[in-house]
């Protein structure tokens, strides 16, 4: 495995690892300040900025701590020189959820100052499902 997919893949399950936690400074350690994101709930239209962003998880966390699952099931990253993107699929429900509806998960990357950061984050479930 090349570096810099070793490196974003690690970004991704540190990312993961601090969301489950309810560690808002783990999750937005590796973002961009220009942060694009969208959601599964609103706002529809995104949130832009890192702000914006922090102040997404808040609620997330509280519904995590409530006993809920966030698990990568799988990981797929693909790195140039200075531009990736890192696609996923994880089990974000509660125990009695349908195991086999699986959130969709989209990382733009860039490079700055030799660091990989998230640029643009995408989440999603199938029409009809969610957490």
């Amino acid at each position: 495995m090349r570096t810099d997919d070793k490196r974003i893949r690690e970004l991704v399950e540190r990312w993961a690892r601090a969301a489950h936690a309810g560690d808002l400074d783990g999750v937005v350690a590796d973002h961009a300040d220009d942060i694009v994101m969208f959601d599964v709930p609103p706002p529809y239209e995104g949130v832009r900025g890192i702000e914006a962003y922090r102040r997404t998880w808040p609620e997330f966390f509280t519904w995590q701590a409530a006993g809920a699952t966030y698990d990568i099931v799988s990981l797929e990253v693909t790195a140039g020189e200075d531009v990736a993107y890192a696609y996923a699929l994880l089990r974000c429900g509660m125990p009695d959820d349908d195991p086999k509806v699986l959130l969709r998960l989209t990382f733009g990357l860039r490079k700055e100052g030799g660091r990989w950061v998230v640029a643009h984050e995408h989440h999603s479930f199938p029409v009809g499902a969610g957490a």
